[in-house]
C-alpha cells in the first residue's frame, strides 16, 4: 500500500491526521482530491459506526485504502452527550463556536470537579481487499468554563487535558499531537501499519 485515502472533507482534521501520519512512508490523499464523491451521511449510533461507514464508502469509491474517523466529546454531567452528535450538538449547520457555547450553557453553574470530560475517537481502515480493522484513541480531562485560546479546532479551546495548564485551544499542534485522542487513535493505527510491512 503506498496510497491512503483520508476520508474526511474537513482541513482540520486533514491536516492534523498528516502530522500524525508524517513518518510512514504513505501518500496520504485526501477526500478533497475527489470532488464527486458524495458526503457520507453519519447516521450510525456510535463513533465506531460512523468512522466505518465513511472509509467504506471512501474505499469503495475511490477504489484504494481509506481510514476515516469519528470524534465524540463525553461530557460525564451531560451523561456522555454530545458524544456521536458532537459535531452537530447545535444544529445540522453549527458552527465549532454554536456547539462550544450550547455545551458551556448547559454546565454553567457546575463545579469544576463535576465539570468531567474525554474525548474519545473512533478510527477504521479498510484495506485493498475489503476487509477493516478498527482503533480508538481517548483523553481525559474537564470542560472550562470559558473558552482559552486560538488554535485548534471544535471544542478545543474549552478542553483542558488531565495533567495540563492549557486547553488544547492554547497548544501548538505538535504539542497537542503527542497527547490528543486523535493523535493516540491514529498512532495505533500507525503501529498497526508498522507490524503489518
Amino acid at each position: 500500500m503506498n496510497r491512503l485515502l483520508i476520508a474526511t472533507r474537513n482541513p482540520d482534521k486533514v491536516e492534523e491526521i498528516r502530522g500524525i501520519l508524517a513518518g510512514l512512508d504513505l501518500l496520504l490523499v485526501p477526500l478533497a482530491d475527489f470532488p464527486d464523491i458524495p458526503p457520507t451521511e453519519e447516521d450510525a449510533g456510535t463513533l465506531e459506526g460512523n468512522a466505518l461507514k465513511k472509509a467504506t464508502a471512501a474505499f469503495h469509491a475511490a477504489g484504494i485504502p481509506a481510514v476515516a474517523d469519528d470524534t465524540g466529546l463525553e461530557v460525564f454531567y451531560l451523561n456522555d452527550a454530545p458524544g456521536v452528535y458532537s459535531s452537530r450538538y447545535a444544529g445540522e449547520d453549527a458552527t465549532y463556536a454554536d456547539n462550544r457555547k450550547k455545551l458551556l450553557t448547559a454546565l454553567r453553574g457546575v463545579p469544576p470537579r463535576r465539570r468531567a470530560a474525554r474525548f474519545r475517537t473512533a478510527v477504521a481502515f479498510v484495506r485493498a481487499d475489503g476487509t477493516h480493522r478498527l482503533f480508538q484513541g481517548v483523553c481525559s480531562g474537564v470542560i472550562t468554563e470559558e473558552e482559552a485560546g486560538e488554535g485548534g479546532f471544535g471544542y478545543d479551546p474549552i478542553f483542558l487535558p488531565d495533567g495540563y495548564t492549557e486547553t488544547f485551544g492554547q497548544m501548538a499542534l505538535v504539542q497537542k499531537n503527542t497527547l490528543s485522542h486523535r493523535a493516540r487513535a491514529f498512532m495505533n493505527f500507525a503501529n498497526f501499519l508498522r507490524q503489518e510491512k
